[in-house]
């Protein structure tokens, strides 16, 4: 197993926490859960087992080991790496210990990365808070849900899975500089979330002003992107491209309907969407869900099945890969969504078992061998001196490349004149072009901030050539191109990894490689759509709701940097490289585990409940004073609720039991609408929050750059680039010390390092490069055409 030679000890509470140590224990770690007395209070989570233990805990801890009534300073000497989730342990308990607890042990030479709400400095640092006020601080909640409110919360579980990916990829970088010493990271979930969102306000920096909320079934500004019922189930369509529209037309036998100028445009088509739909929907009822998928294969359109829980664990592409496994935990199984990092040569291992509290006993009774004697200097990154090759183009794949440059890694951006990266516009007229509009899409500066880059056209024989160059002298190749393209242009990984033996590579298709699905077409909508998220998110009245983001591409972004770092630490222990086939939409299935796992072990998916959970009563989205102003409010405890009392001045309610506060949630709710509909909700959150009651402003994208909290922790920067000028730059979600990590190269021009990369490295001489340009093998101003937008 890749990462066999690591021990981990993880202490604390919460989803993050346990799906870092996962990622851990599924390849090979020996990782030790120390629990306290009465066990982790994720034992308790839904779905509860026949056997009376949490589904998702024993998923979330497949593979490890459980100690109780150990001392921390006891194991510490046997372990490479210390997880440490107290804090979050901590405010679930409805306490607010200094954050500098066990400090003594992070001292210590031990590599240390700590996961919290909202990071170890900041406004927030000391909130109460859970998954949904977090997304909604985070700017994941004001644009999903009806356009008349309120905002729909997600489902739990899925910023923690964000989050302990992000935890993983910094870990996992420390570990393979240990050489340099020990690092200690710290990881929030909120930034984590803000990185999901920060397309969005990109988006809003753009126009001047954060999008109103469409509604269900409504995305962005685009039409048609929905999910539609048929005759049998559902379907999900995202269509964006003027050549798309013609397509589904001709596909729904409408040919003409492309030709009215009413619906030219996708904003024109989205304001006169209700009249499309009534001409749409009883086509659709006409096929089944599935038909209408293998129909939309030809037409080459963007579309999948939307599948309940139950037709997502029977969709047989899913099973050829294995995507499900079977979990344990005492006497009860069940099946579970397999760690997505699909590593052809190193997978994860296929499901186990997880520990009951306290079934190990004394552990590591010989010190960790390999462990350095001292921290790190902090001169250097922990992946500096890693060069990867970053052949992606949009959101999923240059967000991955982006993660790892944060932390050190040189990433050489290889773009062509005629198919620059689609992120910087895919409007390429002439007029396009003279305007220099490709060098200034906000969204494209975020995601490709700290890499070179270089055009190279791969359909010429001297831009292949000078690629296999550049890839001989790299350590990992990343790319999202269209099944099929890579091979066709002699580029994958068969002739590369011969080019560069021990080479790293991978691939990010929707469905994966080589079965019947990989040809299929996506965005981080059609990911969505096809992982089932929507069908449990929601009102129980609304049609299936989804993420008002192209939520699938960070979420394989961040999946794709945690596969490169597994197969990277293999490689840096063997030499052996290897292929890595990541599907994109099993990315998204942990994020539906908790659903995913109910149906597997009881034969049923709870119904939808809006904003309400399972455990913390009350909980919702709540109008506040001011246009389309929400607070997200979740007491998570009795104390927490009779906290809330306290402040609504009804004390004569906080002997409730959560059981009977379930039974009177619609007039809980409106009690709180009353107390909040009066006040701001910065107000309103400042003075919940004094009092303990976990609770979060529901951000708009363009108010994320004046949040508080992540101005004092210095998450946004304002960096000057050419042709753009002065533009907003985030952070990522990990750092070592106090500050985030700094920005050492705004995002390139087209072309920008060509002299550089090919002359100075490559060793081109100045002729050889003046004939490359004048072939348009490279050049540094896209070649005018039809807009790929017509494509």
């Amino acid at each position: 197993m890749p990462l066999s030679r690591f021990r981990v000890l993880q202490v604390g509470s919460g989803i993050a926490l346990d799906y870092c140590g996962k990622l851990f224990a599924d390849f090979g770690a020996d990782v030790v859960k120390l629990e306290p007395v009465g066990g982790d209070p994720l034992r308790s989570f839904p779905p509860i087992l026949s056997g009376g233990e949490s589904g998702l805990f024993a998923w979330l801890n497949t593979n490890k080991r459980s100690v109780i009534e150990t001392a921390l300073g006891e194991l510490l000497p046997g372990a490479d790496l210390l997880l440490d989730g107290r804090p979050s342990l901590a405010v679930m308990a409805g306490t607010r210990p200094a954050m500098t607890e066990g400090a003594e042990f992070i001292r210590a030479t031990v590599a240390t990365t700590t996961i919290s709400w909202f990071g170890e400095s900041g406004r927030y640092a000391g909130f109460a808070a859970t998954e949904a006020t977090v997304r909604a601080l985070g700017g994941l909640v004001a644009l999903t849900g009806r356009a008349e409110g309120p905002p729909t919360l997600a489902t739990d579980c899925q910023s923690g899975i964000i989050a302990g990916l992000a935890a993983f990829i910094a870990s996992a970088a420390g570990l393979y500089d240990r050489a340099s010493g020990s690092r200690r990271f710290s990881v929030s979930v909120h930034e984590t979330a803000v990185n999901i969102a920060e397309y969005e306000a990109a988006v809003a920096w753009d126009i001047g002003v954060s999008r109103a909320r469409p509604g269900v079934n409504r995305f962005g500004r685009n039409y048609p992107v929905g999910i539609y019922q048929t005759q049998h189930g559902m379907i999900g369509v995202t269509i964006v491209t003027p050549g798309q529209w013609r397509g589904i037309c001709a596909m729904l036998g409408m040919p003409d309907l492309a030709k009215n100028p009413r619906y030219a445009v996708n904003t024109d088509r989205l304001a006169h969407a209700q009249e499309i739909d009534a001409l749409f929907q009883p086509v659709w009822e006409t096929r089944t869900a599935t038909e209408w998928f293998e129909l939309a294969l030809e037409y080459k359109l963007p579309m999948a099945v939307v599948p309940t829980m139950a037709e997502l664990l029977e969709q047989h592409v899913h099973r050829v890969r294995g995507a499900f496994v079977p979990v344990r935990i005492g006497d009860v199984g069940f099946e579970a969504p397999v760690l997505p990092q699909h590593l052809t040569l190193t997978p994860p291992r296929a499901g186990g078992t997880a520990p009951l509290a306290g079934e190990d006993a004394a552990v590591w009774l010989v010190p960790a061998a390999d462990r350095p004697a001292e921290p790190a200097s902090g001169k250097t990154l922990p992946l500096h001196g890693m060069r990867i090759i970053d052949l992606t183009m949009g959101w999923a794949g240059p967000t991955a490349a982006r993660h790892l440059g944060e932390l050190g890694a040189e990433i050489i951006k290889v773009e062509a004149c005629q198919y620059p990266d689609w992120w910087r516009g895919t409007d390429l007229r002439a007029s396009f072009i003279a305007e220099q509009k490709y060098e200034k899409i906000p969204w494209f500066q975020l995601m490709n901030r700290n890499k070179l880059d270089v055009t190279l056209d791969l359909t010429h024989p001297d831009g292949v050539a000078l690629l296999k160059r550049l890839v001989a002298d790299a350590d990992a190749v990343i790319e999202n191109y269209s099944a099929e393209v890579l091979r066709k242009l002699g580029l994958d990984y068969s002739v590369l990894s011969k080019v560069k033996p021990g080479l790293v590579m991978l691939s990010m298709p929707a469905f994966g490689s080589d079965n019947a699905w990989s040809a299929c077409r996506g965005y981080g909508s059609t990911l969505e759509q096809a992982s089932g998220l929507p069908t449990i998110t929601g009102f129980p009245d609304d049609p299936p709701t989804m993420n008002q983001t192209a939520y699938g591409d960070p979420v394989g972004g961040f999946n794709a940097a945690a596969a490169l770092m597994v197969a990277l630490l293999h490689k840096q222990a063997t030499g052996q490289g290897q292929n890595i086939d990541l599907s994109q939409v099993e990315c998204m299935l942990p994020l539906i585990a908790p659903a995913l796992i109910e149906q597997s072990a009881t034969g049923h998916t709870p119904p939808r409940t809006g904003n309400r959970h399972p455990l913390y009563v009350p909980q919702g989205c709540f109008r506040c004073t001011g246009s389309d102003a929400w607070i997200a409010v979740s007491v998570t405890s009795d104390a927490m609720w009779r906290a809330l009392c306290s402040v609504l001045g009804r004390d004569d309610l906080a002997d409730l039991t959560a059981a009977q506060r379930r039974d009177r949630q619609d007039a809980l709710e409106a009690l709180i609408t009353d107390w909040t509909a009066v006040r701001s909700p910065d107000d309103a959150m400042a003075v919940l929050q004094a009092r303990g009651v976990a609770a979060g402003v529901v951000r708009t994208p363009l108010a994320l750059t004046d949040d508080p909290h992540l101005v004092a922790r210095g998450f946004w920067r304002r960096l000057d680039r050419p042709f753009i000028g002065p533009h907003w730059q985030s952070s990522a979600a990990f750092r070592e010390g106090p500050d985030a990590y700094p920005v050492r190269r705004v995002a390139p021009t087209l072309g920008q390092d060509n002299e550089t990369i090919l002359g100075g490295r490559l060793g081109l001489t100045r002729s050889e490069i003046d004939r490359l340009a004048a072939s348009d093998v490279i050049g540094t101003i896209p070649k005018p055409r039809r807009a790929q937008s017509d494509q």
